[in-house]
């Protein structure tokens, strides 16, 4: 408090320098914490992806355990081994036929993990990519727009950075993590429902 006729200039200068630092914290703090809130209002939840990707249709989850042929198969197709035989998905259908699957893939980018819901149409194409778990620093999550240069994709030569798909600058160990799941779970699908390939 500021004794009578006394003003802030007039203080201490160990008041003034406390001052200062407590409002430099408080700006870092809020800029910090501005960002966080940003960078998870990006993320999505599985339910809410399934029901943007499927609208209006009925989604059952399952998981299936490769059986060591279909996961050597899938490895070759996509051009790299994968890391689990269990395979976390999703069937939607609407009046009984099916319209779509998706898959999770979860990864690691470069130190932490990154969790993908990747939504395919009926044929096996790329109907939609969405993030639903990001730890890496916010600054190296893919842009929903880079993750739309997917859509309508199949697996082929055409789907690698590069080739058909564009890096993202600044971030590139995301893009090489996300364009080798997106690989992987083609390669699944392939493998699970042969009559999808194209």
């Amino acid at each position: 408090m500021l004794a009578p006729g006394a003003t802030s200039s007039t203080l201490p200068s160990a008041t003034r320098s406390d001052v200062r630092r407590v409002l430099a914290i408080l700006v870092v703090l809020a800029a910090v914490v501005g960002v966080g809130r940003v960078r998870a209002d990006d993320l999505i939840s599985r339910e809410e992806a399934l029901k943007l990707a499927f609208p209006g249709a009925t989604i059952v989850s399952t998981t299936v355990f490769l059986a060591d042929a279909q996961q050597a198969r899938a490895a070759k197709l996509a051009g790299e081994a994968l890391p689990s035989p269990l395979v976390a998905r999703y069937v939607a259908r609407v009046d009984g036929r099916v319209v779509g699957r998706a898959y999770v893939d979860t990864h690691v980018v470069r130190t932490k993990r990154e969790s993908l819901l990747i939504s395919l149409d009926a044929s096996g194409r790329v109907r939609r990519i969405d993030v639903t778990a990001f730890l890496e620093p916010p600054e190296y999550q893919a842009p929903s727009r880079w993750l739309e240069q997917y859509h309508d994709r199949s697996l082929g030569p055409e789907l690698s950075l590069q080739r058909g798909i564009r890096v993202i600058t600044g971030a590139t160990l995301t893009a090489i993590a996300t364009n080798a799941a997106i690989r992987r779970v083609l390669a699944i699908d392939q493998v699970l429902e042969p009559a999808a390939e194209k």
